[in-house]
């Protein structure tokens, strides 16, 4: 039995309930196969209820992006321009390198409604179910030294910060350094930047977005909401996923023009106007040790510059930001 066969079987009955034993029946399976695709069918976003003595009922399908929705909201040059949509990929990231070892030119976008091994910083793992988040990879092709690379990032938590404002108005986005973006404390999106390089200078960047969008708490795992939230949960209404690509793409090609046009200090004051890390005593662990001190701002490179309990100051240009207060 196919998923195809079983949600169709359910949505031929909408709003009633299906035994397990007429499913089974009607479609000539076990059970046993029967819970499996409706776990597989939950897996990717539909909500399934499941009732004692009553059966199975199907109450809600994943919002689906579609290019015939998201084309013609664009407003960028080039950045979006060349897409493509997967229902389903291991990471965003690993299909738009494939791409952009292939000769993908700058602004080529990879978005997946499901990944099934998104990453972060870190090497962690992204929470990213089916049709609930945004989960997408964009390229560049800077045409900049290797040791600029940091500054990129800052200028995509800039971008997605101010897309995401523009979106939802009622909540408050701030960057922790360098590039997570929070509501209320806690994170809403995740950046990842990986490149390729050739005599010092960058070939190309793969600029991984992933931003909980709508989300509900069931979706995360035990504990994390301690940690994270999605932009539904926090503004209590359900985003527009392809309006907020639209935006994300806007902002993000306007301000690498900038970038690219005037370097990096218009960035980095749009940086440090929106960093809640600034101004507060924290802790950075760096591969060096623990620097505790107060974060004053970005120097020309990107780096966080603290100063120390001793009143000197160090540049800080890879750390894990720990408590702030």
């Amino acid at each position: 039995m196919s998923k195809i066969s079983l949600l169709g079987f359910l949505e031929e009955r909408a709003g009633q309930y299906v035994s397990g034993e007429e499913i089974s029946r009607e479609l000539n399976v076990s059970r046993t196969a029967v819970w499996k695709q409706v776990r597989k069918l939950e897996a990717e976003g539909y909500r399934i209820e499941a009732v004692p003595r009553l059966g199975y009922r199907l109450t809600a399908k994943p919002s689906r992006l579609t290019l015939q929705e998201l084309l013609p909201k664009l407003r960028t040059t080039s950045f979006g321009r060349r897409l493509t949509l997967l229902d389903v990929t291991d990471s965003t990231q690993n299909e738009l390198r494939k791409l952009a070892e292939q000769g993908a030119p700058e602004g080529t976008l990879v978005i997946a409604e499901q990944q099934t091994n998104g990453r972060g910083r870190m090497g962690r793992s992204w929470v990213s179910p089916a049709g609930k988040g945004i989960w997408m990879s964009l390229l560049l092709r800077p045409p900049v030294p290797l040791p600029l690379a940091p500054q990129l990032t800052l200028l995509a938590a800039v971008a997605l910060s101010r897309a995401i404002a523009q979106q939802l108005p009622m909540l408050e986005i701030g960057i922790k350094w360098p590039n997570d973006l929070l509501v209320g404390g806690k994170k809403i999106s995740g950046i990842l930047l990986e490149s390729a390089a050739e005599d010092e200078r960058l070939s190309y960047v793969v600029v991984g977005l992933g931003i909980s969008a709508n989300l509900d708490v069931e979706d995360y795992p035990e504990g994390l909401l301690d940690k994270a939230i999605s932009l539904k949960i926090a503004s209590g209404a359900t985003v527009d996923r392809s309006e907020l690509i639209a935006a994300v793409l806007e902002q993000f090609e306007q301000l690498y023009k900038l970038y690219l046009e005037q370097g990096f200090a218009p960035i980095r004051t749009l940086w440090e106007a929106r960093s809640v890390t600034l101004g507060k005593q924290t802790e950075l662990y760096t591969p060096q040790g623990t620097v505790v001190g107060l974060p004053r701002g970005l120097d020309d490179m990107g780096g966080l510059r603290v100063e120390l309990p001793d009143g000197s100051t160090r540049t800080v240009y890879s750390a894990e930001v720990g408590s702030g207060t």
